[in-house]
């Protein structure tokens, strides 16, 4: 079976370095290709749609953004999800629960509903398989937010598919993907080096940041956790 691990990265992003060679380090252990979705693959945002195709060669594929550090405590994410399921994180909930609901409604009064109440996941770590390879896809040729501006329009996209093609999915828990969303107090402020993927989505306003960049947190947090990456 072969498998295979993605990342979106696009050319002269200064926390790629520190980043990268952990994600092959990881591909690498799972037994899996690794490969770089960059600048050629198109828009940032859509460059999953390649998934389609990489299915044909790829009977799985997990995807995790670049912005992200895998840790040693991290389980394989292939043995840990189903062949026929769909594994994520859903982040509709505590403090980002009512603004992402409401992108799930405001889909469906457009495409149409397909009873999709919950469960709106972050596309920064999810895993498939070729069964969901139609979820891929646009729809009457236009991707969500083609025709207006609208935030997280990939992830709206996506799961808009999936709930409509019925496939199944396992929200893994923010430990799979942890943004600085999950250590506020809503969810008991937990400590992100207690979890197996950081995730340094948007501002990345993690507890102790302070006035350090994204980039400088980052690789703050790599030496922390691995040293000096070779």
């Amino acid at each position: 079976m072969k498998l295979l691990m993605a990342t979106r990265a696009s050319a002269g992003i200064g926390y790629l370095p520190h980043t990268l060679p952990i994600l092959k380090r990881y591909a690498k252990k799972w037994g899996a290709d690794f490969k770089i979705l960059d600048d050629s693959y198109g828009v940032v945002f859509w460059r999953y749609m390649w998934f389609h195709k990489f299915l044909d060669k790829y009977a799985r594929i997990i995807h995790i953004d670049a912005d992200t550090i895998i840790t040693k405590s991290c389980p394989n994410l292939f043995e840990v999800v189903p062949y026929d399921t769909i594994g994520l994180v859903f982040e509709d909930k505590g403090s980002r629960a009512k603004e992402r609901r409401g992108r799930i409604a405001h889909i469906q009064q457009v495409w149409g509903d397909v009873n999709w109440k919950t469960g709106y996941f972050n596309a920064g770590m999810f895993v498939v398989s070729r069964p969901h390879k139609e979820i891929f896809v646009k729809r009457n040729g236009k991707v969500w937010g083609q025709d207006f501006k609208v935030f997280g329009a990939e992830q709206t996209h996506y799961g808009y598919h999936i709930t409509e093609q019925g496939h199944k999915v396992l929200d893994l828990g923010y430990k799979f993907n942890h943004m600085s969303m999950f250590s506020e107090r809503w969810n008991g402020s937990p400590s992100r080096f207690d979890s197996h993927i950081i995730h340094y989505a948007g501002g990345a306003h993690f507890p102790g940041k302070d006035q350090r960049s994204r980039i400088r947190l980052i690789m703050d947090d790599v030496k922390k956790l691995y040293g000096q990456i070779k």
